[in-house]
């Protein structure tokens, strides 16, 4: 497995007194969408399965993991660009205590890559999340959804945490191999 961290533009920026001239659904998506392309399209270089890119994302990267997934940027095989020439739509993605799921303008159909979910019950978050859970799996989109108890919002990997939400990476190694992804990436080199 080979990971990637982006810094993307922030639509909510404190050093600049909360006040940003970037916007989630322009500027931080488009940096999301841009950065699948470019992994996509140097997946030979990287020895990387390319249908084997995913995206997870924590609270507010959570939300640009879920509209990463439910609004794809199209290759263009006509582009001088090689990146561009790469779809943006991840193969599978994580969303981890994932915030403002609660949006109405984001469209979940069963072209949706495979979930991952993972809240804690005392995270404000766990209502929504539990909402886009359900409306995930009306839609058809294989979703697999942990909800650790006595949890709250910001768990990530930190040794302080109880084991019980510790266990978290070892579930989500299993889901991304229940679905194919780690021989996938076995077979790229990785």
């Amino acid at each position: 497995v080979a990971a990637f961290v982006l810094k993307y533009r922030l639509a909510k920026d404190r050093a600049q007194g909360g006040k940003s001239p970037y916007t989630v659904d322009g500027h931080a998506l488009a940096d999301v969408q841009r950065a699948l392309q470019l992994v996509r399209s140097r997946a030979g270089e990287w020895q990387l399965a390319p249908g084997a890119v995913g995206v997870l994302g924590f609270s507010a990267g959570g939300e640009l993991a879920l509209l990463a997934g439910t609004r794809p940027v199209a290759a263009r095989p006509e582009s001088a660009d090689a990146t561009e020439r790469q779809p943006s739509r991840p193969d599978f993605v994580g969303l981890m205590y994932p915030g403002r799921t609660e949006r109405t303008d984001i469209e979940v159909t069963k072209a949706m890559p495979p979930c991952f979910i993972a809240v804690g019950s005392a995270d404000s978050f766990v209502d929504p999340i539990s909402a886009l859970f359900t409306k995930l799996r009306k839609a058809g989109v294989e979703t697999e959804f942990h909800v650790y108890a006595g949890i709250g919002h910001g768990f990530g990997l930190r040794d302080i945490n109880p084991p019980s939400v510790n266990v978290w990476p070892t579930q989500f190694t299993a889901w991304l191999g229940n679905r194919g992804f780690l021989v996938a990436a076995a077979k790229a080199g990785r």
